[in-house]
This record gives structure tokens, sequence and C-alpha cells, in this order.
């Protein structure tokens, strides 16, 4: 997907360009747009199928911290202008941002692997059908499927995580106007659904029930052999899922539409109807990826 709602803003894309539009305190609009080269042009490797699933993601990962920090810095009244800060800043920013990347993906490998793999294993005790093999890994993937609906549904209910999702909404709804009708106005957008089919929520509900598919034929009986082999697949599975996206976007019709209905489905939870204030930051941060593109003679089109 070419958008991500970040807080109090939205991060948009293009090929080659992505630009940031934050909405301050004081109402006013703080825009900010970047250059961006794909993974598999800066390593050919990661053109590869599978592997080029990773780069993206990684790019993806990255560029989201670095957009969520960026909003946070301008939501304050005075932000720190970048010429007045130390000249170590930047090194310490990688280092933070590396710090970022390693903590989300401890978050994910400890909720979302290790925690239903443990709620199996205690389920697995007290009932003797939960023993068998192929019952045990389909157990643990419905857990993993109900943690994930749950925690989604959880932080649906939190204030800010709200505004979140309505910045999402803008989000889809500019994307649809620009897709669709070749407007980049509010009242364009606020006609178009909030709900898309190349939301990032759909991928990851496809790497979970790819997830789930893998780890039913995992042979392991000890609870370290099957977290170690459930972290080693989580590249091949990450990859697989984004192959499995790509074709379906490329085959469209049914292939497209059983892919991506349970993510429209899920949206209604990761999305909210947005105000006016919101659309027009939306369509900042599209318009500054668009303008940046063009300038570099990209395809003026969503990434």
């Amino acid at each position: 997907m070419g958008g991500q709602a970040v807080i109090e803003g939205v991060m948009m894309r293009a090929p080659h360009s992505y630009a940031v539009a934050v909405r301050q305190p004081s109402g006013n609009l703080r825009v900010i747009s970047r250059s961006l080269n794909r993974p598999a042009e800066k390593h050919r490797w990661l053109g590869w199928p599978v592997l080029r699933g990773l780069g993206v993601l990684g790019q993806s990962l990255v560029v989201g911290i670095w957009a969520l920090r960026y909003s946070a810095e301008q939501a304050m009244e005075n932000p720190e202008p970048a010429e007045a800060r130390p000249s170590g800043k930047s090194e310490m920013s990688r280092w933070v941002l590396a710090l970022n990347v390693a903590l989300s993906l401890g978050f994910f490998i400890a909720f979302y692997k290790f925690l239903p793999l443990y709620m199996a294993t205690l389920v697995s005790r007290h009932y003797r059908a939960a023993k068998n093999i192929f019952v045990f890994n389909l157990l643990d993937g419905l857990l993993r499927l109900a943690l994930f609906f749950g925690f989604l549904a959880l932080i649906s209910q939190m204030k800010d995580i709200q505004r979140v999702f309505e910045y999402h909404g803008a989000e889809h709804k500019v994307v649809w106007a620009y897709e669709r009708r070749g407007k980049l106005d509010v009242e364009a957008a606020r006609a178009c659904s909030r709900f898309h089919p190349r939301c990032g929520t759909s991928f990851l509900l496809v790497v979970m029930v790819v997830a789930l598919i893998f780890y039913l034929f995992l042979p392991f009986h000890s609870f370290a052999g099957r977290l170690a082999a459930r972290i080693a697949l989580l590249p091949v599975i990450v990859g697989v899922s984004y192959e499995f996206i790509r074709y379906a976007a490329k085959a469209k019709g049914r292939i497209w539409k059983i892919a991506s209905a349970p993510g429209l489905w899920l949206q209604r939870i990761t999305t909210r109807e947005p105000d006016t204030g919101q659309l027009e930051t939306a369509i900042r941060a599209l318009e500054s990826a668009l303008e940046l593109e063009k300038q570099q003679g990209g395809d003026l089109v969503v990434a």
C-alpha cells in the first residue's frame, strides 16, 4: 500500500519517493519528502522471488519507524531545527532506529510466536488430543490468529489509536480518489471508501494464514525445537506471503477478491472515517510524494 498512518499525520509513497505530512498542535501542516530507492535496485538478489518480499518489508519497517519519529517531533509546538542539532545526532539516530526495529521484531516474536506456542503447550498437557502434532500445530495457529484479532480490537479502543485509524482511513480515501478519479481534493476523497485492498493490514493477515499452513507440518515435539523452527521459517513465510499478494494483485478476478476480502473485513477495525483536516493532511502527503517522483522522472502512481 502506498501510505501509512502515523501519529497526527500520514506517510505516502510513490515508486521512488515518499512524503510525510504532519498536523501540528497549532493546526499548521509540516511536510517533508525524500527520495527512495527500491531494495532490488541496490542489491540485485533482493529482486529474486521470495527474497524481494523481505527487502520490501524491511524497507517499509525502517521508513515507517522514521515517519513515526518525525511525526512525534513535529507534534511538539517548537521542534528542534535540523541545523541546530548536534553533529553526532544522525549517528545516534541510526542506533535509535536499529533499536526500534529490534524491539519491534522482539515484540512480534514474543507475542505471536512464543505466547501462542506456550498456550498451546499448556492445553496439550490437559487434553490428550492436543498432543497430536497436527492438532497441536493447528491449535497454535488458531491461538495466534485469536491474539492478532484480540490485540487489534483492544488497541482500537484507545483514543490515540483511534486517531491513527482515522488517518489510516484518510490515506485510503485519498489513494482511491487519485487512482479512480485522478483528483486530489477533499470532496473527491470524502466520497471514496475507507477500505483499500492493498492495505498492509491484508498483508499481515496473509502472513498469519501462511504461517498457520507452514507450521502444520513441523515435526518437532520439544518446545525449544518448535519455537526455533517457527522463528527460522519467518523469513520464508514473509517472502511467500508477499509473492501471494503480488500474484493475486496481478491476477485480479476471483483470486484477487478472495485474497483481499479478509483484509477488507479487518479494515473495519483498523480504519475509521476521517475529518476534513485529516483528509487535507493525506492529500498534502500524496501531492508531495508525487511531485518529488515527477522531478525524478518516475511513474506517478501510488507504490
